[in-house]
């Protein structure tokens, strides 16, 4: 990885951080994010310490405010030319349905759309670095999703099954935008890191009716190290050139939902985004037309 610029979402602890340092102890250059900046710099001295490079930097970003993951893209392009791994990693769980600046729910806003705005706005240098890696931090939570297409939970709100309907759109953000990356040699990789024992994994469990399954459920759960083996491997290895359009698990190819594959569903995502992100004007979306 000498050389190479990469940039890992939600590095401040578990499985973002992880990946972070095995990268940075690689040779490469590193940039994290961080929605505070003095968590974020004492990361970055960190690893730093742990791996020697100094070559790791913290750029700040809410992911639940649009105009700062916007900044974020800005900033991206000022401290680099290039850009050759993703990984989005960053991630969210809310208990109760709450609403974003912009006006959107929650942990759909920041599980999708954030790194929607964030891929798209980066593709020019990881086009300009190919061949380069796109790896989408998603989760078997997806094959559980319901009501598919009430992204903002609008008919009623529960908080895993808002979840899974935000990581049933990680994967299918990734076979859509796998087409449409064909033939430039930038791929794209969804991937299910395990019930990783995480500060987010512990929040679902955060209410007075379910705490007390969380040390059962604890004993289930493997560590960070061993849930970011696979973010690695698809941002790293050489097994994985040029492969593209994937859900992967324990560093294997896997079979995601069988909605996950529609791409009619797929299309209207991608258009329902744009919308909701400001790039598509409000107008009816059917599936028919898919915009670029």
């Amino acid at each position: 990885m000498q050389g190479k610029v990469c940039l890992v979402t939600g590095a401040n602890q578990g499985i973002g951080r992880v990946v972070a340092e095995d990268l940075a102890r690689r040779g490469a250059r590193v940039l994290i994010t961080s929605r505070n900046a003095q968590r974020g710099a004492a990361t970055v001295a960190s690893i730093q310490a742990a791996t020697g490079n100094p070559n790791v930097e913290c750029l700040v970003a809410d992911f639940a405010v649009q105009a700062q993951v916007r900044a974020l893209v800005a900033e991206v392009h000022r401290v680099t030319e290039r850009l050759d791994v993703l990984v989005n990693n960053a991630g969210a769980h809310f208990h109760y349905r709450t609403m974003t600046p912009d006006d959107h729910e929650s942990t759909f806003a920041v599980n999708h759309l954030a790194p929607f705005i964030l891929t798209n706005g980066v593709l020019d240098l990881l086009r300009a670095s190919a061949p380069s890696r796109i790896v989408n931090v998603a989760s078997e939570a997806h094959q559980r999703a319901v009501d598919i297409e009430d992204w903002e939970s609008t008919k009623g709100y529960g908080g895993v099954r808002a979840y899974a309907r935000s990581k049933l759109a990680n994967v299918m953000f990734t076979y859509e935008l796998a087409h449409r990356l064909e033939g430039t040699g930038v791929t794209v990789n969804a991937c299910h890191p395990g019930l990783v024992n995480t500060a987010l994994l512990e929040e679902g469990f955060n209410r007075w009716w379910t705490r007390w399954l969380w040390p059962i459920a604890r004993r289930f759960t493997v560590s960070p190290e061993e849930g970011a083996e696979t973010p690695i491997f698809l941002a790293t290895s050489p097994e994985v050139d040029g492969v593209t359009g994937k859900y992967f698990k324990k560093k294997a190819p896997a079979t995601s939902s069988l909605v996950s594959h529609d791409a009619t569903i797929g299309a209207r995502l991608w258009n329902v985004s744009l919308r909701m992100t400001g790039d598509l004007p409000e107008v009816e979306i059917t599936g028919e037309h898919v915009a670029v």
